[in-house]
This record gives C-alpha cells, sequence and structure tokens, in this order.
C-alpha cells in the first residue's frame, strides 16, 4: 500500500522498528491482542529481515519474481502435499528457532541469508540488547594482522560483559577505542535482540521518524556505535562514511540523552551473545557463496556433514525421492532430490533438486527446479528454475547461470549470467543474451503477484513434463 512504502528505504534499524510496529498494528486488527504487552509478559518473538534488492545474487531473486528469500536450497519440505526445494528463509526460520526457549521476553532480529550453527550452544543475556559474534580471546597484533580482523565488523567484550561495536579497523586504531579490560572480540554476524522495555524505549524514541518514512538509520552506526563508543571515536567512525560531523554529532548527542533516560545508573545496554569461534556459518547472500554452499553439501568434512544433517540429507540419504535410469552413472557425493532422469552421468559435486530430463551429462553443477525436453550437459554451471523444451539436438548446456523468469500471460525471460560476475555492479547492464539487464527484471517484477507469478511457473515446469514423460 502506498501509506506503507518509505522514502528511500527504512535502514535495518528503523526498519526493524517499523517492522515490529505493523506487526502489532496488524495483530489488534485480526484481534491477537497487544503484541507489546504480550512481549513484555514473556513472549518470544521474531522478525526476519528479507529486505533488498538481492544485487549481488543477481539473477536468481529475479528468477523467484523479487522474493530474495524465496531462492531455493538443496534440501526438501513438503508444501501442501507437494515436495517442493526449502527456501533460504524457511532454512533461517528453521535454524534460528533454537533461540526462543532462552529469549523469553524479548525480540529478535535476523537475517534472511545466512544460516548459523552455534559450536557453544544457544546462549542469553540480560542485557536490553545484544549482538551475535563468534567471540575469541583479543589477538595480539600478529594475529590480528595475520587474521585480516580489519576486514570485518568486530564485537568487543569486557569483564562486566558489556559489548562494544567496532567497525573495520586496524589494531591500532581498535586498541584506542576499546577499553582496557576487553577480554574478548568476534566478527560480528549482525543478528540482534531487543528487551521489551528496550523495543519500547527505542518506539518511543524515533516516532517522529517512523511516521515520516524519511529518514534510514541501521543498527549497528546509528543504534550501538554512539551508545558504546566515545564522542569522537564516533564522529571519525562515521567520518569514513561520509558522514559530517554536525550530522554524526547530533545522533551521537541524542542517543547520549536516550542512553540517560532508559539506562540512569550507567548499566550497559550492549551485550554479546557468543555463537563460538568454531560455529558454522554459511551465507547465501551472493551468487558465488550460493552456489559454493549449495555444492558444500556434496564436500567430505565435517562442517559439510554439519550442514548435510541440517538440511535433513543425511537421512534417508543423498538421493531421495528420485527415478534414476538404471544405466546412469551417479556419483556417491551427488546430492539428488525429487528428480527423474532417463540416462547419463551425474558427476561429482553435482547437485539435482526437482529436475526432469532425458539424460544429464554434469559435473560440479547445481541444478534447481529444472525441467528440458533435451538432454543436460555441463561442467561447473548452475541452473535455477530453467524450463526448456528447445528443439533440436544440441544439449542444455549447464556452464555457465542461467535463471528464467516467469511472469504471468506466457511470459518468460531467459537471464544469464557468469559466477565471476557481480550483480550489483552488473545491475544496470544488458549482458549478452540477456532480454534486460537485472534492474529491469526488478522493476518489471514489482508491481507482479508472486503466487500468480510461481503459478506460471509451476504450469510451465508441468507442460513441459507432460511432454518429456508423455503423461
Amino acid at each position: 500500500r502506498s501509506s506503507d512504502l518509505w522514502n528511500g528505504g527504512a535502514g535495518n534499524g528503523l526498519g526493524t522498528l517499523y517492522a515490529f510496529q505493523k506487526a502489532c498494528a496488524k495483530a489488534a486488527e485480526s484481534g491477537h491482542g497487544d503484541l507489546l504487552e504480550k512481549l513484555k509478559g514473556g513472549a518470544a518473538m521474531a522478525i526476519y529481515h528479507t529486505a533488498g534488492k538481492g544485487t549481488r545474487m543477481a539473477p536468481l531473486p529475479g528468477a523467484e519474481n523479487n522474493n530474495k528469500p524465496g531462492v531455493k536450497l538443496s534440501a526438501l519440505v513438503k508444501v501442501g502435499g507437494e515436495q517442493r526445494p526449502l527456501t533460504i528463509l524457511e532454512a533461517v526460520v528453521r535454524q534460528t528457532s533454537s533461540y526462543a526457549r532462552v529469549r523469553k521476553g524479548r525480540c529478535s532480529v535476523f537475517w534472511g541469508d545466512q544460516v548459523f550453527v552455534p559450536s557453544c550452544g544457544v546462549q542469553q543475556t540480560d542485557k536490553a540488547a545484544d549482538i551475535l559474534a563468534a567471540l575469541r580471546p583479543m589477538p595480539t597484533k600478529a594475529e590480528w594482522e595475520a587474521e585480516g580482523l580489519h576486514q570485518y565488523g568486530l564485537i568487543a567484550v569486557a569483564e562486566d560483559g558489556s559489548a562494544m561495536q567496532l567497525e573495520k579497523v586496524t589494531y591500532d586504531v581498535a586498541t584506542r577505542y576499546l577499553p582496557k579490560d576487553v577480554k574478548q572480540v568476534g566478527t560480528s554476524l549482525g543478528s540482534f535482540s531487543l528487551s521489551a522495555a528496550f523495543m519500547a524505549a527505542l518506539l518511543d524514541e524515533f516516532a517522529p521518524e517512523l511516521e515520516a518514512k524519511t529518514a534510514c538509520l541501521d543498527s549497528d552506526p546509528h543504534f550501538w556505535m554512539p551508545v558504546t563508543l566515545a564522542r569522537q571515536d564516533y564522529l571519525d567512525v562515521m567520518a569514513k562514511k561520509d558522514t559530517t560531523a554536525e550530522e554524526a554529532g547530533a545522533h551521537f548527542d541524542r542517543m547520549a540523552s536516550f542512553r540517560a533516560k532508559f539506562a540512569p545508573g550507567g548499566e550497559a545496554l550492549l551485550g554479546c551473545v557468543d555463537v563460538g569461534q568454531t560455529a558454522y556459518w554459511w551465507d547465501y547472500g551472493r551468487l558465488e557463496l550460493y552456489m559454493n554452499n549449495s555444492l558444500f553439501v556434496t564436500a567430505a568434512s565435517a562442517s559439510a556433514d554439519a550442514l548435510r544433517r541440517f538440511l535433513r540429507l543425511d537421512a534417508p540419504g543423498r538421493q531421495q525421492l528420485s527415478e534414476i535410469a538404471p544405466g546412469a552413472e551417479v556419483d556417491a557425493g551427488a546430492v539428488v532430490l525429487n528428480s527423474k532422469v532417463g540416462g547419463g552421468r551425474i558427476g561429482p559435486s553435482s547437485v539435482l533438486v526437482n529436475v526432469n530430463a532425458p539424460s544429464v551429462d554434469v559435473e560440479g553443477c547445481v541444478l534447481i527446479n529444472v525441467t528440458s525436453t533435451r538432454p543436460i550437459k555441463g561442467r561447473g554451471g548452475l541452473l535455477y528454475n530453467v524450463v526448456d523444451e528447445s528443439a533440436g539436438e544440441a544439449p542444455l548446456t549447464c556452464d555457465a547461470v542461467r535463471a528464467d523468469v516467469f511472469m504471468p500471460g506466457g511470459i518468460k525471460h531467459e537471464m544469464h549470467s557468469s559466477l565471476a560476475t557481480d550483480g550489483g555492479k552488473a545491475w544496470k547492464l544488458t549482458l549478452d543474451g540477456n532480454p534486460h539487464s537485472f534492474e529491469g527484471i526488478y522493476k518489471a517484477n514489482q508491481p507482479l503477484d508472486v503466487q500468480e507469478c510461481t503459478a506460471a511457473a509451476d504450469a510451465a515446469h508441468k507442460q513441459a513434463k507432460a511432454k518429456l514423460h508423455g503423461a
């Protein structure tokens, strides 16, 4: 609705508050009571951020009609009696639900494109806000430089459990910012949680921005840094973000006043919840990472085994609900789910989910929701939501990236790319073989109903399967 539009984007800070505010309004309208009061009464709630265009994942979000968290993974889930690939968002919800039992009276905020498994159990905090991080003892300068810690957003934790948010900084700058009693630092996962009282206070503080829907504030630079850094340090950090000293100073002073009002005793507002230095963390937020982590389910390692168990590929196994011709060669490590293949070779490091084809000859490939009336052949490629009924003897190649975009009215766009292409940098470019730029597809998808587009894709797959299998 036009009343929901936020001029220029809210940022994940104000976006969190706005999402909670909208959820409260919807709950009240539908007779489910006051969500904020339920939170104060001990309910555990979660918000999953799924906003963003998914530029770095292009062309996959376009194939989901701009439903970025709807991008599919190499696992199955039954929906309406039908086996469908698990979405990234479903995977994130499955994984993060373990925090509900230790976060009563808190609202958790998770990102919709990364899955992590703690190595130190599911921990909790008593601070007003907390942020997830993989903590480790404070490193030496040599360790800091050797491990390239200047490339990451970091969380530092002091003796009393209070946390401080750090930007990407060198060891020397970090030691200047950090208090002397810092015991641990860790790479930040960004996800955080808020107590009911802190959520209420933030809603009150930023009521003008929530009403106007024009400001853009992110959690790290606008919530956590101004309440954990010294004023001059904060101004120095924000200067690197091209924020003027006047603007940064005004915001710091505002948050200092907010902090004094919320915690007049000076107690720490921000804590850290450790996920463990050896936590597993799979990020699907870039096309290359999506490909690597999709193929990772075929690897032989403790981490890959953990990912398979999480995706439920350990039982009944890597080949599930599939019909593979007896003469076909299938590598023992390949993952083949809900697929029907008439012959050929499924080589090492290959993942096939909902694939229907007369034959395949693939290795190091990922095929998700692919129906082809001709053989598929390739090495190191990605086919996503592809329906191919092309005539001729030439095979459907899987050496690069192809994702089909279905729209109502029989419209289909074939979008091509490569794993080396940064969708963000190429967003406005029309790449070779494509009818539109990634941005053009995004804009064409915007007014469409995702469910109608999904129905159009399902119909196209069904038609091609009937032609292929004669049913």
